[in-house]
């Protein structure tokens, strides 16, 4: 069973940029699709950005469209969430997603809660003045 641990969360001002991480084990991550989601306080945990493990494609929420980017690290079994240009509405605990490609029947990013049966344990990020 593949397992999933996010790491880079904290504080950050506006404008400034994150680096999260998601860190898988147990299994090889070249066979899932991998989704980043948010939640924040009160609201629903939305997708934010999210890529193929068929072709690579990505797809983004437009609030972060254009300020962040998912990549994979296959060497590393990671996948990464660089946030540019942070908001104060970004503030949430951001979660590591995955599902199985064999269970997938498009070759297209996923990015909706119910695509995913992996989750990590979330990591918080906080951007504030």
């Amino acid at each position: 069973q593949l397992h999933l641990v996010e790491s880079g969360g904290g504080l950050a001002r506006p404008g400034e940029s994150l680096r999260l991480s998601c860190a898988a084990s147990g299994g090889n991550l070249a066979f899932y699709y991998i989704g980043w989601f948010r939640q924040a306080p009160g609201k629903e945990r939305e997708g934010v950005a999210c890529i193929s493990s068929a072709d690579g494609s990505t797809s983004y929420s437009d609030s972060v469209k254009g300020r962040f980017t998912v990549s994979r690290d296959y060497a590393k079994s990671m996948v990464n969430l660089q946030m540019n240009s942070l908001k104060p509405e970004d503030t949430a605990v951001y979660y590591c997603a995955a599902v199985g490609s064999w269970t997938v029947t498009t070759t297209q990013a996923l990015c909706t809660n119910a695509d995913f049966d992996i989750w990590g344990q979330g990591t918080q990020v906080t951007v504030s003045s």
